[in-house]
């Protein structure tokens, strides 16, 4: 087996007489990348004793993330159609294909400095040992908000018209909104690598307070793009319905997002100097 040593760490001092070759010459890592699942677990069990981390760490997961991000689509395209009972809505096409550009273009942004927040959020959302009221709490945002806005708005825009649409300008801020709402997922992710889909405090991975980038304006960005997406994705498809909706996930998030911040003053030593140097939750001088 042929093993390739990544040239932008500098000189490998462990592997001085491999072959180089560069991260993004993906005809070498092929073969890691196109073996099965059985060579897969396999390679991974052994491959830190052949490769430097930057490759078989980034290589094989992103392979996960990258299914994550086609099985989102899928489902929200599922939701959008049926309810639409037809593909001839353009409106949603753009809106699934900016959501994989900007969502696939940040998981390769936060992979370089946070994998590992990167691939826990890969998963199912629910956790082994995750409260109940957390768990009810979650997918309640999910069930009324990513996935019941979509659906909503199909069934309005075709079958209920119950509100008159919005102007042409209105439906193209709210796909600004959309995108800068998951942009800004992204660079929450790519700031704290603590953010996962499960309230706890990481003690086995030395959890700290994160207080740079956009957690230094709210304490929670992360939540902070969700009314973006939810109401932003209702003004796109042209359905005011859908967007007003969106007062229930977000007024759930808040809950949850309470209800993390109780946790968090509680078990994770600095977060009160933390609340005390960024006043705000959501939005600055609202909440």
């Amino acid at each position: 087996m042929e093993v390739y040593i990544c040239t932008t760490c500098g000189p490998c001092a462990r592997y001085p007489n491999e072959r180089e070759m560069t991260t993004m010459d993906t005809r070498r890592i092929r073969w890691i990348v196109g073996t099965e699942s059985a060579e897969i677990a396999r390679l991974e069990r052994g491959m830190s004793e052949l490769l430097p981390p930057t490759i078989w760490r980034a290589a094989l997961p992103m392979r996960r993330v990258a299914a994550r991000l086609l099985a989102d689509a899928g489902l929200v395209a599922l939701l959008l159609f049926a309810s639409a009972q037809t593909f001839a809505w353009w409106r949603a096409w753009v809106l699934l294909a900016v959501m994989l550009v900007v969502r696939g273009v940040g998981a390769f942004a936060v992979a370089r400095v946070n994998l590992d927040v990167l691939l826990a959020r890969v998963g199912l959302p629910l956790q082994g040992d995750q409260p109940m009221v957390d768990r009810a709490l979650l997918l309640a945002v999910l069930g009324t908000g990513f996935l019941g806005l979509p659906m909503m708005s199909g069934l309005d825009v075709f079958r209920w018209h119950v509100l008159p649409r919005p102007a042409a300008t209105v439906s193209v801020i709210g796909l600004v909104l959309f995108t800068l709402g998951w942009t800004l997922k992204n660079l929450a992710l790519r700031t704290n690598a603590f953010a996962t889909a499960e309230v706890r405090v990481q003690r086995e991975r030395g959890h700290g307070v994160v207080d740079a980038g956009p957690y230094a304006i709210v304490r929670h960005p992360f939540y902070a793009a969700d009314p973006l997406i939810l109401v932003g994705l209702g003004l796109w498809l042209e359905s005011y319905v859908a967007a007003l909706a969106a007062v229930v996930p977000v007024a759930l998030m808040m809950v949850r997002l309470t209800l993390e911040e109780r946790l968090l003053r509680r078990e994770l030593p600095g977060y009160e100097g933390y609340v005390a140097r960024v006043r705000w939750r959501l939005v600055p001088r609202v909440w």
